[in-house]
């Protein structure tokens, strides 16, 4: 069932939100060569706690920390360990906060110092790819036409999108209804309508889109271990149009002219 959020609650969901995209923007002042992925982990839970949100992954489904983290060819539910981040790799963070309630659920793909060109370009493409999905975000189209919109533009480019994993709805759950996946067909899947909260997050690989789960249950890889990026908005559906309630303000304001 899908649970249509009254303005009063969209606001509250702008809180949480707004509170992911402040954490990935902390986040942004960490990544770099020499950090290792469990170190950003427990200073995002930190930072999470520290301004009155509860880190919205950690214990879900059994999941171990407060942040996904997927490194190169990892294209999603990495978990934070010993890894150090190392010149030229990509960092996706995909973070998500419990405040007033409701969740809060972005994502980001980093790059650690110098990032190879192709695959500079491959984050360049996601993240514009997302926008796009965004725009079809209006009442009176359909989930298909949002995967659509993605789907096209990064096949166009050479790039391969996951089909296995997607965007979802938010509230007061991590994961609601409906799925939104990032292909389809223009016209198909659930009406979008007034006061639909939904996650946007393309899943974009440089290389095929064939993907492999590791032992651990969670990380998710390309088979080919080319590089993915992700990218990921939580939105609602207001006034007829999207409202986009998470931010990569605070990234772009720490990045300036290196963001994506």
């Amino acid at each position: 069932m899908i649970y249509l959020k009254t303005d009063e609650e969209i606001e509250l969901m702008r809180e949480s939100n707004l509170l992911v995209g402040m954490t990935l923007g902390e986040m942004a002042k960490w990544v770099a060569p020499g950090i290792t992925t469990l170190k950003l982990d427990k200073i995002a839970e930190e930072f999470i706690r520290d301004h009155g949100g509860v880190p919205g992954f950690l214990g879900y489904a059994g999941y171990p920390n407060s942040l996904c983290i997927s490194v190169n060819e990892v294209i999603v539910h990495g978990i934070p360990n010993s890894y150090t981040l190392r010149e030229g790799d990509i960092v996706s963070i995909d973070c998500g906060v419990v405040k007033n309630g409701f969740n809060g659920d972005s994502a980001y793909t980093f790059c650690v110092g110098e990032v190879a060109p192709e695959v500079k370009q491959l984050l360049k493409t996601t993240k514009e790819s997302l926008y796009l999905g965004i725009e079809h975000a209006v009442e009176g189209k359909r989930i298909g036409d949002i995967g659509h919109a993605i789907q096209t533009y990064c096949e166009a480019r050479g790039y391969s999108v996951v089909r296995e994993l997607c965007g979802h709805g938010v509230g007061k759950k991590l994961h609601e209804e409906p799925n939104v996946p990032n292909y389809g067909r223009p016209g198909t899947g659930p009406l979008l309508k007034n006061g639909m909260c939904i996650a946007i997050e393309p899943m974009i690989n440089l290389g095929s889109r064939n993907i492999v789960i590791e032992r651990d249950g969670w990380t998710t890889r390309t088979r080919d271990r080319k590089p993915a990026a992700h990218f990921e908005h939580t939105i609602a559906i207001k006034g007829g149009k999207a409202d986009v309630l998470s931010s990569f303000e605070y990234v772009e304001q720490v990045l300036g002219e290196k963001s994506i």
